[in-house]
């Protein structure tokens, strides 16, 4: 085992519903194995000030059910300096510490695996963002909340629909990764769903639309945000080819990151957040603690960091099929 005594957490990038659970679980992880705990304010912006706070089980009592991050979390524009990261590193030798867990996405584990390199500091990753689009693991943390939040938000908006016999264009989040928008139109019964990882076919979701329109009083089409046309411009196509459809459009934004987190996300964050403090202990670093199969599974961060541009065509099919 490692002679790491001293380990620091922080939250980084996007917010996402089981942040919480996961520093609780890595504070209560680290204080079980007789590590002294750190929390860091604001991510790395924290770690470059010098935000950083001794930590106890007490301190995070009664969170797991809380959305968002009790360290909060910001976007640091000084640690992808050589100068920011410098700094923060001196930060973290003053008070000993000698390993960190950062629990974020993408750009948060870029921002750690330059850090490891510079300063040959021991770091582990917890995948926590919305859009699940992590190499390294099944499911990330808040994916699941997120999903369901939209899933309930559109059911509500369908109600609406259904009595005007209208049609919904709602747009959800998801920049880079369209698994929000499929999962969820799956899951709420869109006649079609617009992701960035596909080319849109217009030609195909309007003879769709057409098709099913003499069996159906409402239409929900989503949107992944991170589509080149967006919500706005769908709905506005959509009215060009259909002037006797009743369009509305939905931008469901940043509701989406926030409630409670669900119990799936509850429990991935415990399960990564102890397999990350243990990781570092059994000398694991520059890694992304993940799930894979319902196994803890360790991913180098070099990997981990490329998003998933495949898309699961079987799912689309489903779209197609169920939309009739």
């Amino acid at each position: 085992m490692s002679e790491i005594k001293n380990i620091a957490v922080l939250t980084s990038g996007g917010d996402a519903p089981g942040m919480n659970a996961a520093i609780r679980a890595v504070i209560r992880a680290g204080i079980y194995h007789g590590i002294n705990m750190y929390g860091v304010r604001r991510g790395y912006s924290g770690l470059v000030t010098g935000e950083i706070i001794p930590m106890d089980a007490k301190s995070v009592a009664n969170i797991i059910q809380r959305g968002g991050t009790i360290l909060k979390t910001a976007r640091c524009d000084e640690f992808r300096t050589v100068e920011g990261r410098k700094k923060a590193y001196e930060n973290i030798k003053k008070l000993n510490i000698q390993a960190l867990v950062v629990i974020g996405g993408d750009g948060t584990f870029t921002g750690a695996d330059k850090f490891i390199q510079e300063f040959d500091i021991p770091i582990i990753g917890i995948p926590g963002t919305i859009d699940n689009d992590l190499a390294g693991t099944d499911f990330t943390i808040g994916y699941d909340t997120a999903i369901n939040t939209v899933v309930d938000a559109v059911d509500k908006i369908r109600d609406t629909a259904e009595s005007h016999d209208r049609l919904f264009v709602i747009e959800v989040m998801g920049r880079d990764s369209g698994l929000i928008a499929l999962r969820s139109g799956i899951s709420t019964g869109a006649e079609a769903v617009l992701i960035p990882e596909l080319t849109v076919d217009y030609h195909a979701i309007m003879t769709r639309l057409d098709k099913s329109r003499a069996n159906k009083s409402s239409r929900i089409v989503i949107v992944a945000e991170g589509d080149n046309e967006g919500g706005l411009v769908v709905g506005e196509k959509i009215k060009e080819n259909f002037p006797h459809y009743d369009v509305r459009v939905s931008i469901l934004g940043h509701i989406q990151r926030g409630g409670k987190p669900s119990c799936m996300d509850r429990v991935l964050a415990s399960r990564l957040g102890v397999a990350a403090v243990e990781g570092l202990l059994e000398g694991r670093r520059g890694e992304m603690a993940g799930i894979i199969a319902g196994e803890i599974a360790f991913t180098p961060f070099s990997k981990a960091i490329k998003h998933i541009n495949e898309v699961n065509t079987n799912l689309t099919r489903i779209v197609e099929i169920l939309s009739l």
